[in-house]
């Protein structure tokens, strides 16, 4: 039987996103100075959450959370797991379709199309 991690109450568990290695730039950073990974996807919502429209947050988000309060779960041998109250869920990375027309194209917030 596999184990699986369900969060109760006001929380979500979220799979923490690797650590960087290197800067965007390519720079490599040494252990010590390790820049904190605070992104991750969420895996799991508790129920609570799930029934509250207040929280858009859904399973497989990419969420910005505060790392103060996350609690590790020691269930993968990596430990990248954390149940993690939704208070501490700043921010949910969301995509939005590109403009059919560009900006710069547009006139006072309206297209030609509408005139």
């Amino acid at each position: 039987m596999a184990e699986f991690v369900e969060p109760l109450g006001k929380r979500i568990l979220i799979r923490k996103d690797e650590s960087r290695q290197a800067t965007r730039g390519g720079i490599l950073l040494p252990d010590s100075s390790e820049i904190p990974t605070i992104t991750g996807r969420v895996v799991e919502i508790s129920v609570q959450i799930e029934r509250d429209d207040d929280f858009p947050i859904h399973k497989y988000d990419k969420v910005l959370f505060h790392p103060k309060n996350a609690i590790p779960v020691d269930l993968e041998a990596d430990n990248l797991l954390f149940v993690v109250p939704i208070e501490d869920v700043v921010a949910v990375f969301r995509r939005t379709k590109a403009p059919a027309i560009p900006p710069e194209e547009m006139i006072d917030g309206t297209d030609d199309a509408e005139k």
